[in-house]
């Protein structure tokens, strides 16, 4: 290719005068965490120490420190260092807070979220989500929990494994319960807030018209009961349930979504993988500019304004340059980025198995999945797009012609469309068989090239594809380790971020992963497009070396289909 041409105010806390040392700086909430502040309302309020409500912090004139302690739920007998942790439990995985993140300084009235059991059953680690609120838990909550815990679903085992952090927590106190349990106990140190267990009967005050014995009603009764008695704090609901939702906003209650799940609000703004490059890319960019050859392929050393806007392995393009320039990003090194030109997979003379990009995107979605040094691949893109084939593809080159992968292995979701057929017989690979269909007309695609060796020959080639692709349940993946695989995993829109954490780390050396869905199709209950583990894993793989993804943006099956899908 030719050369382009050169071209606030910190808070402050009030503490007596006999108190020994003022507490630490109180963690804020940050923006986008478990659950957003309502439009106009503060995050949160300021707190003495781990959970307690702000007006502790107001010591009365005179007042000792052992009277603000007592009047404020602590013993006055015991010294603070009582409420450090007790004991460490490795169930729970929390986040590292982002070094250099701007914190948000703490005001206004502290919450208490009041949870559903559909939260604890869908996220167990919600307990500890909320930073420096408190929850509260009804003690149909905990029925219901105890309800859900038998079983081999993920259900069952999101409730066993929430059980197991309610005991832990309950195991640390060593104060009386309706105090409050400090979250922090058990080694999450975010969460500063306290968790407070129903110990004695609600009045609950619903209207006639709802029943009582319903679980839900009963929640909304508690919640009720707390908004009237707690004036300290503002009384919110949180619940997975939207019509749960719908009803305490009927009943003049506060409800909201748990969102902790969510890696992005809006999925508009997920990361492509791609990046248009302006006209004036090469005036502003080609100072000082390098440009080498090396294993066949062209690099530019670029600096500029538009640098720190890029990521590793992310692709850009300009196409009103003749000819058009496709380059994928190789290296970022303080306010220079280097840049390698692309492979043409939109030629024949570059096809893949047959196969050849129709469209810019796959032709980058080939460049990833051909690529020795990308472990892993992510494709998102409605249907027809090509994910499946070119995946597959990319997978027979690299298994039966270059010999980098000793085998294809492909799973999938078994997430029904509509109603399930019910029990399959058969084996492991003919129980999966219903739900391989995709991998059965790819094939089929994929065998056409093969017309000119006659019915014999695409027999042949046929039995020797099939040696080489294994089929396997989801559900057998745990505690597995594959070494020189190819593995695909399909429909991956439908997974948890939990699920998709379990399938990725089952690769060993020499393994490639390659993760392909539309998250505008999720038929796993409770997911969104925003909470699903393929949008997880694309949000947390960017920008490293050795990951890449692609949104495919055409649908290349038919008119009829691509037009569906835009239409309908």
């Amino acid at each position: 290719m030719p050369l382009p041409k050169a071209p606030d105010k910190p808070a402050t806390i009030l503490l007596p005068a006999d108190s020994p040392a003022p507490p630490a700086p109180v963690r804020a909430r940050r923006p986008g965490s478990a659950l957003s502040a309502s439009p106009g309302k503060p995050a949160s309020g300021l707190r003495a120490s781990p959970g307690l409500p702000s007006e502790a912090l107001r010591a009365k004139a005179g007042e000792p420190a052992s009277e603000l302690r007592a009047r404020t739920g602590q013993p006055a007998s015991e010294p603070r260092a009582r409420e450090r942790p007790a004991a460490h439990l490795a169930l729970v995985e929390t986040r590292t807070r982002a070094a250099g993140r701007k914190v948000r300084p703490a005001s206004g009235r502290p919450k208490l979220f009041v949870l559903d059991t559909n939260v604890l059953m869908h996220d167990p680690t919600s307990l500890f989500r909320f930073e420096e609120h408190d929850i509260f838990l009804p003690m149909m909550t905990l029925e219901e929990l105890d309800g859900h815990k038998k079983g081999l679903s993920e259900v069952a085992r999101n409730a066993r494994q929430a059980s197991r952090s309610l005991d832990a927590l309950v195991a640390t106190c060593h104060h009386k319960i309706e105090e409050g349990i400090l979250l922090s106990s058990i080694g999450n140190t975010e969460a500063t807030g306290r968790l407070f267990l129903q110990t004695e009967a609600i009045a609950e005050v619903l209207p006639p018209s709802l029943p009582v014995g319903k679980a839900d009603n009963h929640i909304l009764g508690v919640v009720r009961a707390l908004s009237q008695t707690r004036a300290d704090c503002d009384v919110v609901l949180v619940s997975k349930d939207i019509n749960m939702r719908v009803k305490a906003r009927a009943l003049g209650l506060s409800a909201e979504d748990y969102t902790n799940d969510k890696v992005l609000e809006d999925t508009d703004v997920l990361y492509t993988g791609v990046l248009a490059l302006p006209d004036n890319f090469w005036d502003r960019h080609s100072k000082a500019m390098e440009s080498w050859q090396q294993s066949g392929a062209s690099y530019y050393r670029i600096t500029g304004p538009l640098v720190p806007e890029l990521l590793i392995n992310e692709f850009v393009f300009l196409e009103v340059a003749t000819p058009p320039f496709y380059a994928q990003v190789k290296e970022i090194r303080a306010k220079t980025a280097v840049l390698r030109v692309l492979r043409d997979y939109l030629h024949a003379k570059n096809a893949v198995w047959g196969i050849t990009a129709r469209n810019r995107e796959q032709s980058f979605a080939l460049n990833l999945l051909m690529d020795p040094d990308c472990d892993f691949v992510t494709l998102i893109g409605q249907a027809g797009t090509g994910k499946t084939l070119l995946a597959l593809a990319a997978g027979l080159a690299q298994t039966l012609e270059s010999r980098r992968y000793s085998e294809i292995i492909m799973t999938r979701a078994t997430v029904p469309f509509g109603e399930d057929i019910g029990f399959l017989p058969g084996t492991e690979e003919e129980k999966m068989a219903p739900w391989m269909g995709a991998l059965e007309d790819n094939l089929e695609v994929l065998n056409r090239g093969e017309d000119a060796a006659g019915e014999w020959g695409r027999a042949a080639t046929n039995d020797l594809i099939r040696t080489r692709i294994r089929i396997k349940a989801m559900s057998f993946m745990r505690g597995r380790t594959f070494i020189s695989k190819y593995l695909i995993i399909d429909e991956a829109q439908n997974l948890t971020p939990k699920q998709m954490k379990t399938l990725i780390t089952r690769a060993g050396p020499g393994t490639k992963v390659v993760c392909l869905g539309n998250i505008a199709q999720i038929d796993t209950p409770y997911l969104t497009e925003g909470s699903s583990g393929l949008s997880y894993v694309v949000d947390r793989f960017k920008g490293w070396p050795h990951a890449g993804h692609v949104t495919l943006q055409r649908g290349e099956r038919s008119r009829l289909a691509d037009h569906a899908a835009e239409a309908l």
